[in-house]
């Protein structure tokens, strides 16, 4: 494994160079930049039509695309206040999208997109964030911060001693 600790020096994270580990990252960054890619489209598509909640939306935008910066650079602190945040987004979800559809009658200025594609792309961030939240959870229970350092790396941080010393 790459990542290993050796003789050399350095400090490695050997449960990232797992397969699943790799692969449940991508699936966590993949899955928070689709749910900040929906929710861009909603906020363009219905921005006018928002009440109240243009702040929440774009705060959800700008924290997604965050995480999906540091879940790709291996941090695994944010994954459960991605979990967390993703099940309040559900709430919001269900409660908005029967608006989005209630919009399509008689009396009701349209907004950009229609009521019913917003309705939908809202509903359909509902599965996103269940997903969100079993992959960043996945991804928590990975411990992808575990270190490996080798015994120079281990005697060079005051850890082991010296060479042929006793550790302390």
């Amino acid at each position: 494994m790459a990542n290993e600790g050796n003789d050399t020096g350095k400090v490695g994270h050997p449960n990232r160079d797992k397969p699943e580990s790799k692969q449940t990252r991508a699936i966590v960054t993949f899955l928070l930049l689709a749910s900040a890619a929906i929710l861009t489209i909603i906020a363009i598509g219905g921005w006018d039509k928002f009440q109240g909640a243009k702040p929440v939306t774009v705060f959800y935008i700008l924290v997604y695309l965050l995480f999906a910066y540091y879940v790709s650079r291996w941090n695994r602190g944010v994954l459960p206040v991605a979990t967390a945040l993703s099940v309040i987004l559900i709430i919001f979800a269900a409660v908005a999208a029967p608006a989005w559809f209630a919009r399509d009658k008689e009396g009701f200025d349209s907004p950009a997109l229609p009521e019913d594609v917003l309705g939908l792309l809202t509903l359909t961030l509902i599965p996103l964030a269940l997903l969100l939240i079993v992959f960043a959870m996945r991804g928590f229970q990975q411990q992808w911060n575990i270190e490996a350092g080798s015994r120079a790396d281990l005697e060079a941080r005051g850890l082991l001693g010296t060479p042929g010393s006793e550790p302390t």
